[in-house]
């Protein structure tokens, strides 16, 4: 029988090459099993990336999504807020307009007009709101706001106003310049005349914001709250009859207008919710893609912990053998 025998120097190597070996195997398992993933990932994958790649694909589709859709429930909720603080304001002076012709209440054309003032003031600041430093309704000129001062407005209209004396024709005159595309869009508004592009909220979905401060139903309120600011102005010399019958009109108009501000926000209500069904499908899908991914590349933490203890015993058994060499002399031997 053949003996092959090592030097001590060869196993002492031998015994080193094993012991990395093993240590390499533990800090795998150790890695795998507290991580709950692979380490080797092309081996378990047997080369073939398609699946995870499509699978990661998909995810950063979803995560610009994540952005997209998050930017625009922001966009709308602020301007559902704004466009509260509107309706709001409409629905304060309109009790104070009809007060003229359904009851006894003192209200005086001056205090009317001051109030009218006052949620004017109160519009404007509205539609100037801004969220994450862009103008909500400014259309793409989202860097500036869409309405000047409310002086500004107002000065604008009396000068359309004078001369009228009668509550047809001041009504006539706001309305025709509101109307003109040379009158208060030119002249007032600020913003660009291209609504904001569609916002992508998923694969094959996207939703438009096309609310701008020219809306009719925005202008429609400004138009009627503004000519109230001015009408008790002296400088009109509006005659009291005429001033009392157009307040009670106006009150009525700010009724339709409020109207047209409900179907508004209903409309910004519901694209609110479509914003929030995609979050919500978007959600679903990143969870169910993500747990694919995962099964993927998981490792069993079973057979993980297995392998583990089983790696570990044979590192200390290694160390066993090699304290039993390093004790082993010729006294030892022969004895």
């Amino acid at each position: 029988m053949n003996l092959t025998s090592i030097g001590d120097l060869a196993r002492g190597l031998t015994l080193r090459t094993r012991s990395t070996e093993i240590k390499n195997q533990i800090e795998t398992l150790s890695y795998e099993l507290s991580s709950g993933r692979v380490q080797d990932l092309p081996g378990h994958l047997d080369g073939d990336y398609s699946h995870l790649l499509d699978l990661d694909r998909s995810l950063s589709r979803l995560d610009a999504f994540k952005v997209s859709t998050a930017e625009a429930g922001l966009f709308t909720d602020a301007m559902q807020l704004s466009l509260n603080t509107v309706a709001g304001a409409v629905e304060g002076i309109t009790a104070s307009l009809l007060s003229f012709g359904t009851s006894n209440q003192a209200v005086t054309h001056e205090n009317a007009s001051a109030q009218a003032r006052n949620e004017l003031d109160a519009i404007v600041s509205a539609l100037n709101t801004r969220v994450g430093g862009r103008s909500l309704y400014s259309g793409t000129a989202t860097d500036v706001s869409p309405l000047p001062s409310s002086d500004t407005l107002i000065t604008a209209l009396e000068a359309e106003l004078t001369g009228a004396a009668t509550v047809a024709d001041i009504r006539q005159r706001a309305e025709d310049w509101f109307n003109d595309p040379t009158g208060f869009d030119a002249v007032i508004y600020q913003g660009s005349g291209t609504k904001l592009a569609p916002m992508q909220i998923s694969e094959n979905e996207s939703v438009s914001i096309p609310v701008t401060a020219t809306d009719p139903a925005i202008k429609a309120a400004l138009r009627d709250i503004a000519v109230a600011a001015v009408v008790a102005d002296s400088g009109l010399n509006v005659p009291t009859q005429q001033r009392t019958a157009l307040f009670k009109q106006l009150g009525v108009d700010l009724v339709n207008a409020k109207d047209q501000l409900v179907r508004l926000r209903a409309d910004v209500g519901a694209t609110e919710a479509r914003i929030e069904q995609a979050q919500t499908r978007n959600n679903a899908a990143r969870t169910s893609l993500q747990s694919s991914r995962s099964t993927l590349i998981a490792a069993d933490p079973y057979e993980t912990a297995a392998q583990l203890q089983a790696v570990q015993f044979q590192l200390e058994s290694l160390y066993s053998v090699t304290v039993r060499n390093a004790n082993l002399s010729l006294v030892n031997f022969l004895r």
